[in-house]
């Protein structure tokens, strides 16, 4: 039985992952620093679950350093806009603990592990793609993010070890139900699941969810920067 090791497994794509990938025969080992999802998680014969804060280098070491797995998706992570008449340089280091150190801490608890064979799934954001308004936190720490993992991809190759990024779009999660915007393209959580699941099946080297809205994405990611600017700033006026 294939086992799949989730970080951010309570909540949003992590949680659904989770419960699609135990739906398909795989062994889940769910991620998270809620107990009582954790609890309600591990209620399943074939999820175990570790309890730990990815910020948290010692704990995230300690935590993953026995972990037995075939697959690592590194999914936990976190959502803060800025507010320009409000600036919080506290913030951007909240957001880049969770969302780029958090991947840091469990690669370097999980270095030790990564054999050949086994993958290592980091997901991103889309958000990378573009500059959004309000976006300079939480898109910094997925573009940081995403060229981490694709230099981790070099430099695991001679390992056998195979490095997958995921970009998801909108997935309608407890994060993104804080917006206060429209939403393109938005999909459940259910299908988020759904679509990652069978990207890292297929061995997709860059999965992209949901497809159209990736398509358009990585289409306003080549255009000149002073046409994406334009548009940018047409999207944030229209707000």
């Amino acid at each position: 039985m294939t086992t799949m090791l989730i970080t951010g497994a309570t909540s949003g794509i992590g949680n659904a992952l989770a419960q699609r990938a135990v739906d398909e025969g795989y062994k889940v080992i769910a991620c998270g620093r809620n107990q009582e999802k954790l609890s309600e998680l591990g209620r399943h014969a074939n999820i175990e679950t570790l309890k730990f804060d990815v910020s948290d280098t010692q704990a995230t070491a300690n935590a993953l350093k026995d972990a037995d797995y075939d697959i690592a998706v590194l999914n936990a992570g976190t959502c803060e806009y800025v507010d320009m008449d409000d600036f919080e340089p506290d913030m951007f280091r909240r957001v880049f603990e969770a969302n780029f150190f958090g991947v840091v801490n469990c690669v370097n608890g999980l270095l030790p592990t990564l054999t050949k064979g086994k993958k290592l799934v980091v997901v991103d954001s889309m958000a990378r793609l573009f500059p959004f308004t309000r976006s300079e936190a939480y898109g910094s720490s997925k573009a940081a993010l995403h060229y981490f993992t694709k230099s981790l991809e070099v430099d695991l190759w001679h390992k056998g070890v195979k490095v997958q990024s995921v970009s998801p779009g909108f997935v309608e999660t407890p994060l993104t139900e804080q917006n206060d915007f429209d939403m393109p393209m938005l999909i459940k959580v259910e299908k988020a699941a759904e679509e990652l699941l069978h990207g890292i099946k297929k061995n997709r080297q860059s999965i992209f969810f949901p497809t159209r809205f990736g398509l358009i994405m990585r289409f306003l990611h080549i255009l000149p920067v002073p046409l994406q600017r334009k548009l940018s700033i047409i999207m944030r006026d229209k707000q």
